[in-house]
């Protein structure tokens, strides 16, 4: 005999989806939304004040622990963090999971106040330490859709226009790298390391049997998820092999053919050669037509690393500088730097779809062969992940949105900004820049005044940046050029379009200001 299910006590929340997901949504955005401006209200900057102790504590006291409470005090004058939400307090127990919930709309305004509140903001001009990019309000709301609807890309019948969307977007972004229009392939991915990932593990499975080590090749600049991947493929981080630089920091396609020989004359094979278009600290693009000739000379795999260069394919100023990238195996690209995504939007992308074969997967719950036939298709052996977030849909909105044209300017602005605060930093006698900018990030140090060492003006430099961390003042980064003594730099990745040459000013001013108090700290 069947029966109903058991009454649900108290209510079941709601839920997202279907016609009145919609009506329980708007009134929780609206919550989330007036609680993101109240938090980033009380920040007050690009970032709390009051450093890790700070915000540690902010949190404990907003989940009622005590944690955070017995942490030291952080030097200098602390956050004073968002007011209290109403609704009951303290909370029901102490901690993140309590025994009685406090209701949707006080979780969701307490935890989104705090949030704001304790972001490092990319929106705000004077965060500018990374490749971490605002996000565009449209790209914002397209997600909120496909978080709603929650589609999972491993099978038709979970996603039937993401997965069409998905082959569409990725159609477009291989036409934009320029290969061959009906033969290329590619999935959206969680970013560059992924999408590296994936260009050696297909090139190692492409190597075919044989004798001796295989080896991956890369530029002293590449990025270190190139090591990481080796050893997570089994290869071991040891079988990277790191080619010199030259004084434009790119690879040298000299040495990288001597570096060839050497592997092959240790009985060693090639698996692939990375080359970096936008390297994470200078943006440098090496010089990929003769990377690539090396790699035909060499018969083996080019996967390119175009995880921040990549974006330069919207503006034509800048295009040209990855001329060469269609002659590549794979390419990686990332939308959340210049492409205004929200976290995650890589892309993954092969001249020629049949080079996916090697990630072919068959599970009779997902993609049984005759549902394929008759049309049903899978993109479950596109990528290694099953599970998989429809994040194709915020990048197809932004792409029909701003067009090529429309993301070129946001690209072409923010290189404005990067030749500008290089300008400044060029004709200023405390400051030091290692490089022009080749996209949008710029290289630099303060220079002391007073006579020190390359050890002191290194301490200076690093604890500068931490004083304005602490002060909630900037987010500026922080790299190394070279090794020894003097190899610390500062970095802004200039990623806001919205920004002027007033944020930039000030910006700077707020970095000679802490370079200043920090030189008559004893060292």
């Amino acid at each position: 005999m069947n029966t109903a299910p058991p009454a649900v006590h108290p209510p079941a929340a709601a839920l997202a989806g279907g016609v009145a997901g919609a009506d329980a949504l708007r009134e929780l955005v609206r919550v989330a939304l007036a609680a993101v401006e109240s938090g980033a209200r009380a920040r007050g900057g690009p970032l709390p004040a009051g450093g890790p102790e700070g915000v540690a504590a902010e949190v404990a006291r907003v989940l009622g622990t005590t944690a955070g409470a017995a942490l030291p005090a952080a030097r200098g004058s602390a956050a004073a963090g968002p007011s209290p939400s109403p609704g009951p307090s303290p909370n029901p127990g102490p901690d993140p999971l309590p025994a009685l919930g406090v209701g949707e709309s006080v979780a969701l305004r307490e935890l989104s106040t705090l949030f704001a509140w304790g972001a490092a903001d990319p929106a705000d001009p004077r965060c500018a330490g990374h490749l971490h990019c605002p996000p565009l309000a449209v790209a914002v709301a397209a997600d909120l859709v496909a978080s709603a609807l929650n589609p999972s890309l491993d099978s038709w019948d979970q996603a039937p226009v993401a997965g069409a969307l998905e082959v569409e977007v990725v159609a477009a972004l291989a036409g934009l790298v320029g290969f061959a229009p009906g033969a290329a392939g590619g999935v959206v991915t969680s970013g560059g390391t992924e999408s590296n990932l994936m260009g050696l593990l297909l090139a190692r499975d492409g190597l075919g049997p044989g004798v001796g080590r295989r080896r991956i090749l890369c530029s002293q600049a590449a990025h270190f998820s190139v090591r990481r991947c080796a050893g997570l493929l089994g290869l071991g981080e040891d079988a990277v092999v790191t080619v010199p630089a030259g004084a434009d920091h790119r690879m040298d396609p000299v040495a990288l053919a001597d570096a060839c020989r050497r592997v092959l004359a240790g009985n060693d094979r090639i698996a692939a050669i990375v080359a970096t278009a936008g390297t994470t600290d200078l943006g440098a693009v090496e010089p990929l037509p003769a990377i690539a000739s090396v790699a035909r000379e060499f018969d083996t795999w080019l996967h390119v690393d175009a995880a921040y260069g990549g974006g330069a394919l919207f503006s034509d100023r800048l295009a040209p500088l990855l001329t060469g990238l269609d002659e590549a195996h794979s390419v990686g690209l990332d939308l959340h730097k210049l492409g205004w995504q929200p976290i995650a939007a890589g892309v993954f992308l092969v001249r020629d779809a049949a080079l996916l074969e090697p990630l072919a997967q068959r599970a009779a719950y997902l993609n049984p062969d005759d549902d394929e036939q008759a049309g049903y298709f899978s993109l479950l052996g596109n990528s290694p992940r099953t599970t998989r977030r429809a994040d194709v849909f915020k990048i197809a909105v932004t792409l029909r949105a701003l067009g090529r044209t429309g993301l070129g300017a946001l690209v072409d602005r923010c290189h404005d900004l990067a030749r500008y605060a290089a300008d400044l930093i060029r004709a200023h006698p405390r400051l030091e820049l290692v490089a022009d900018p080749v996209l949008t990030s710029v290289v630099f140090r303060y220079v002391p005044e007073r006579p020190v060492d390359e050890r002191d003006t290194d301490r200076i430099n690093a604890a500068l940046r931490r004083r304005l961390l602490h002060e909630g003042r900037a987010v500026v980064g922080r790299t190394e050029i070279g090794s020894g003594p003097g190899a610390v730099r500062l970095k802004l990745t200039l990623l806001n379009p919205h920004a002027g040459a007033a944020d930039l000013d000030a910006l700077l001013a707020a970095v000679l200001d802490a370079g200043r108090a920090e030189s008559t700290q004893p060292g």
